[in-house]
């Protein structure tokens, strides 16, 4: 497996930022820039003239990552060459089916399954339930077959993503991109790190992602009220309080950001579901404890790998964190860098939403506010 990295800024156009690797031949390039960045149409064109022979496959962010460096408003390119492993993909636009479940399962079923060990999806971050898209997903695939991948962002304007696989980037759009071949092995884990504060709730109205009410009171006045001064920002300010999510059972908890507020009904949208009869309980950062979220997702990752391979990890990490850690947010990186080793190359994203299991032989799921962590290495 051979990589290669370039990175794009308006002040200096394309450069560098890894070695060039003499007749590489990438099968993919994993593309991640900001909205207006990835609009010039002239950077698709450019990044095509690197490697007229690869797919082409990436999203809009809230913040892209590079290495141990974290920028904003530039493109990040990763060409990945395997050895032996081949890579399919398409996408979808939602208003070519009825909702993210159907979509989920009709592009999952499109892939040809021989031979297919993983699947990477990349989703509009606006106007996709998430937790829907990740059940179809499940739907549209064979058993066994490990599912990651995010929700595109757009910084902190809430505005409109973009999603593309071999083609311009668009809103409105979801792709998927599989893996094939004996040889590759691909780690995972998703980790947060935040803390519980205030009463548990019961979610007392809902309708799939839209919360209405908890213990019967509006779910937007219960909002402000714990928010105070960060209710103005809404629904940007959001990513410090996010809702912990737990069924009726006992269980592992999920983590649910908002993405929009509806002052009319008094309701508030999030990434994913929030059911009826679920119990929520607001939470709010802890530094130290994100930063050792991070260093989990990392340690989860590497474990089934073996040897000093070279390799990638793609690191999707909620915007939320971004925004809370402020100058600490490369910490995170470099402390994942440190478990990674030198012979793995890192690229990523800041997202809306992270899809993943929480660890290897655990279900896929829609998170918010957690660091996930995709390695990919041939033995």
């Amino acid at each position: 497996m051979r990589v290669e990295q370039k990175i794009w800024q308006e002040s200096g156009g394309w450069r560098d930022e890894s070695p060039k690797t003499k007749g590489l031949l990438p099968q993919v390039v994993m593309v991640f820039g900001t909205r207006k960045c990835l609009k010039q149409k002239e950077r698709f064109a450019e990044i095509r003239g690197f490697y007229p022979e690869a797919h082409i496959f990436g999203c809009s962010t809230a913040g892209e990552i590079c290495g141990t460096r974290v920028y904003e408003d530039t493109i990040i390119i990763t060409a990945l060459e395997f050895e032996d492993t081949r890579v399919e993909g398409m996408q979808i636009k939602l208003n070519q089916v009825e909702n993210a479940l159907q979509a989920g399962k009709y592009i999952a079923s499109s892939l040809p399954v021989e031979g297919l060990i993983h699947v990477l999806v990349l989703s509009d971050g606006l106007k996709v339930n998430g937790s829907d898209l990740v059940r179809g997903l499940i739907s549209g695939l064979p058993p066994g077959i490990s599912i990651t991948g995010g929700l595109a962002g757009d910084g902190g304007y809430f505005e409109e993503t973009l999603v593309f696989w071999d083609a311009l980037p668009e809103p409105d759009n979801i792709a998927i991109l599989g893996f094939y071949g004996n040889r590759l092995k691909v780690g995972y884990g998703s980790m947060g790190g935040w803390d519980p504060f205030g009463p548990e709730r019961l979610i007392t109205r809902s309708i799939g992602n839209v919360l209405y009410e908890m213990d019967g009171r509006s779910a937007l006045e219960l909002y402000k009220k714990y928010l105070g001064e960060f209710a103005d920002g809404l629904p940007a300010t959001g990513v410090f309080f996010p809702l912990s999510i737990r069924g009726q059972e006992r269980g592992r908890s999920v983590v649910r950001a908002i993405t929009a507020v509806n002052e009319e009904d008094q309701s508030l949208t999030f990434a994913g579901d929030v059911p009826t009869g679920a119990y929520a309980r607001l939470m709010k950062a802890n530094v130290g404890r994100l930063i050792e979220g991070a260093i989990d997702a990392a340690k989860t990752s590497v474990t089934p790998r073996k040897g000093s391979n070279t390799g990638f990890a793609l690191l999707i990490s909620c915007f939320a964190r971004r925004v809370v850690l402020g100058q600490m947010t490369e910490e995170e990186i470099e402390e994942v860098d440190q478990i990674m080793g030198s012979e793995t190359v890192l690229a990523g994203f800041y997202s809306y939403g992270e899809i993943s299991p929480f660890r290897l032989g655990e279900k896929t799921e829609l998170h918010n506010q957690t660091m996930t962590i995709t390695t990919f290495w041939e033995e």
